[in-house]
């Protein structure tokens, strides 16, 4: 479940809290003072909607599913360069990763991905 939070107080009360825990939802929330954490989704989200959400008239949620995955399997992943990949596709940051540390678990890899 993605939510764009407004107003952040009040999405912190204890209410809504404990309606996400019931649901066995996550909360997202940049901390006090650092408008950099969600920097990342923030970014993802616009491309998103600037590159398939906005150019599209979906039928129906399960078209906008199956057009949105498809979106990003073919287009985020493996056509689109990403600045914080160096200018890679997430694929080809991903084999690249992978070529660099043959054999590794992949548990290894996991921990080590961030740093790559």
């Amino acid at each position: 479940m993605l939510r764009r939070l407004l107003e952040s107080t009040q999405y912190a009360c204890a209410a809504y809290i404990a309606t996400l825990e019931r649901h066995a939802i996550q909360p997202s929330m940049s901390r006090a003072g650092c408008p950099y954490d969600n920097a990342m989704a923030e970014a993802f989200m616009k491309t998103l909607k600037q590159e398939e959400v906005d150019a599209s008239a979906y039928r129906d949620q399960d078209h906008a599913r199956q057009a949105i995955s498809a979106f990003l399997e073919t287009v985020y992943n493996r056509q689109r360069l990403h600045s914080a990949l160096d200018c890679r596709t997430p694929a080809e940051y991903e084999a690249a990763f992978k070529i660099a540390t043959p054999g590794l678990p992949a548990a290894q890899q996991a921990s080590l991905a961030s740093r790559f």
